[in-house]
């Protein structure tokens, strides 16, 4: 059902092809949307619209710390974040205490329709307003009733873009090819990956059930590629979280040196 609501714009914050994606199902939902640029005076977009439906921020992993710091203050308590690597830890070192979240299992390249892999889960006071925008544009997503069950999908979705990115840098094709005809090097590195997951969130994570969500989403499209241009970043942050947390994870090291060696 569309809300129709217009005197209530969506802000957001960043405007690449996942920003525009929400945009469109916020606009056929029938809210207006203000864009805020990297370059927009956000201070100034805030004095004309201080209480919008949804400040959503689509900016870059890298770019997130620094935009959540950034968001003026009338914008906080209807933030929405959507970024990949994203745990509490994200939004708790900012205060904010009740962010709506979303694991987004989408892609949107340039020229191409949404790709969805498996539902999107949202969590917190937006989900509702997010889940109806994006069946606007025929994009899945199920609301969530506990923060256990976003901590779950959070993890679940680290797990599947870092050991399909990481295990790629070596295979260099499908996430079925990584699964099914690399089975020791996705295992490996998803066995590192994990002890890091719970470093971040300070838990201990059900292995068995989060194994088994990343098998889920390779083999509802197991055509995805398993690595891209973001791949060696995502390496190089999991190292260093590994060395934070004093980790060996011998298996992404390797990766690292033969990454090196090849350069």
């Amino acid at each position: 059902m569309l809300s129709m609501n217009t005197n209530q714009p969506a802000v957001i914050v960043g405007m690449g092809e996942m920003g525009s994606s929400f945009a469109r199902g916020l606009l056929r939902n029938g809210y207006s949307v203000v864009p805020v640029l990297r370059n927009t005076d956000a201070d100034e977009v805030a004095q004309l619209n201080p209480n919008p439906v949804v400040s959503l921020v689509t900016v870059g992993e890298a770019d997130l710390d620094h935009s959540l710091g950034a968001l003026p203050q009338q914008w906080r308590d209807s933030v929405v974040l959507v970024q990949n690597e994203l745990l509490p830890r994200n939004w708790l070192a900012h205060g904010y205490a009740d962010p709506t979240v979303a694991a987004v299992w989408f892609e949107k390249k340039p020229g191409r329709v949404e790709n969805v892999i498996i539902p999107t889960p949202v969590y917190g006071p937006k989900a509702e307003l997010i889940v109806s925008s994006l069946a606007t544009i025929d994009v899945a997503a199920v609301q969530l009733t506990t923060e256990d069950e976003l901590l779950y999908e959070l993890v679940r979705k680290n797990m599947y873009i870092l050991t399909a990115n990481i295990g790629g840098l070596l295979t260099r094709d499908t996430v079925h090819d990584l699964w099914y005809n690399h089975r020791d090097v996705a295992e490996e590195v998803a066995a590192e990956i994990l002890p890091i997951q719970e470093w971040l969130t300070g838990r201990t994570l059900d292995r068995a059930a989060l194994i088994a969500g990343m098998v889920e989403a390779f083999d509802a499209d197991p055509d995805h590629g398993s690595t891209g241009r973001s791949a060696p970043a995502r390496l190089a942050r999991a190292l260093g979280h590994a060395d934070q947390a004093g980790l060996a994870v011998p298996r992404m090291r390797a990766i690292q040196a033969q990454l090196e060696r090849d350069s």
